[in-house]
């Protein structure tokens, strides 16, 4: 029998595995590879969100967009209030120019947070105001082994010992300044996708292959010419890699919403490049115990690949999304990708299999109907699971002094204690 405020009875109510929605992977592929191919260091994110934008009118879904071009996608349900969501971001790490060397170089700082080891002998590309677009490539400053011997081995890594070579004869900072080149220009790292035995290798996975596998999700849903129950927004958003992701996209009446990215395979992680990781916690705190655990429901009820980890340095549009005094209930779904924020790899069954998940949580009723009211009474609030085993269970008529938990002693009853009157 299924407890009021359970979650059961609402995924028992899904679609059956064989009527669900199915992911085209050739199609989630070649968006990848399409968006990959579109630079979108976030602050330089117009063009991916007209490739986006457009997109989505092919998938004849309607959407709008914020002043700086963060994208509210709508998929019409029963129910139109309250709405849910699923939110990835489009934009991706990247640098700016710092300054215009002396010795015609030019020195970069960081777009996002990663490390400046992955950055060394990327081709980029520069963005200038009047030279249009720039080429060069990212070295370390004691690149020449024939020049500095060991030192090249020596030198810390850090982003005050890279600098950008151009490729233009430029040989001190007026001829910088003369091929167009200026403080504040983006540069974009080259992602140098390749695909091979599955597997996906690239820089900018995070988050372009969730965005890829959000689309396909989104297509089967369209194509399968079912109307979901309830309306569902798909965002994508545009700084989350600077860390104000979904906070300005969060127009309308939404009670839950699930973020899309990357998960962490590595040592001391249970993440994976196969199957969907779903985060039960990071940096920021614990996800909702009742949406998250409805993932997992939904993954067991139609034999989704999945797992389960926690991230320790980790933060996700959820994030911004509450911080900004959103109430809602969120979680976390993610595909496994190695080498995160660097040479990143996943597998395309890891992608199809998000897909699948994002698909079957927008063909799923609401997690809770309660949640339809901003404020209501104690009546309908869910549970979480606190009984014990009958065994381990505790009553005060059963126990005794000696079996009792110890307690802090009331120092207004203790006759050791200083306090006490006398």
């Amino acid at each position: 029998m299924t407890r009021p405020g359970s979650r059961s009875s609402e995924v028992e109510a899904a679609l059956p595995m064989e009527d669900r929605p199915a992911i085209d992977a050739t199609y989630l592929q070649d968006t990848l590879l399409t968006l990959l191919s579109i630079p979108s260091p976030s602050g330089y994110t117009d063009e991916v969100v007209h490739w986006v934008g457009e997109e989505l009118s092919r998938l004849n879904i309607s959407f709008e967009l914020t002043r700086r071009g963060a994208i509210r996608a709508r998929l019409m349900g029963h129910q139109s209030s309250p709405a849910r969501a699923v939110v990835s971001h489009v934009d991706t790490l990247g640098a700016m120019v710092k300054n215009l060397k002396s010795n015609g170089r030019l020195e970069i700082v960081p777009i996002g947070h990663w490390s400046s080891r992955f950055a060394e002998g990327g081709r980029v590309t520069i963005f200038t105001d009047r030279g249009g677009a720039k080429r060069g490539t990212v070295l370390p400053l004691k690149a020449s082994g024939h020049t500095f011997n060991e030192e090249i081995d020596t030198q810390p890594v850090s982003w005050d010992n890279v600098e950008v070579r151009t490729d233009d004869f430029c040989a001190s900072a007026d001829e910088l300044l003369e091929h167009g080149f200026n403080i504040g220009d983006y540069v974009a790292f080259d992602p140098c996708p390749e695909v091979h035995n599955g597997f996906i290798v690239s820089r900018h996975l995070d988050n372009k292959a969730g965005v890829a596998s959000m689309l396909a999700a989104a297509k089967a849903v369209v194509e399968s010419g079912r109307k979901i129950p309830v309306q569902c927004h798909l965002l994508f958003t545009i700084s989350e890699e600077v860390g104000t992701g979904a906070s300005a996209i969060l127009h309308g009446d939404v009670s839950e919403m699930v973020a899309v990215d990357n998960a962490t395979p590595a040592p001391g992680q249970n993440s994976r490049e196969r199957g969907v990781t779903i985060s039960m916690k990071d940096q920021t705190g614990p996800f909702d115990y009742h949406l998250t655990h409805k993932l997992i429901d939904l993954c067991e009820q139609y034999g989704i690949p999945h797992q389960r980890d926690v991230f320790k340095y980790y933060r996700c549009d959820a994030a911004s999304a509450l911080e900004a005094g959103n109430d809602m209930r969120v979680a976390l779904v993610c595909f496994g990708a190695d080498a995160s924020h660097g040479y990143e790899r996943t597998h395309t069954q890891a992608l199809v299999c998000l897909g699948e998940l994002i698909a079957a949580y927008v063909d799923s009723p609401p997690t809770f109907p309660r949640d339809k009211k901003r404020l209501g009474p104690l009546d309908g609030f869910p549970r979480q699971p606190i009984e014990l085993e009958p065994s381990h269970r505790f009553s005060a008529e059963s126990a005794t002094e000696d079996d009792a938990e110890p307690r802090v002693p009331d120092p207004a009853r203790s006759s050791e204690s200083p306090n006490r009157s006398e």
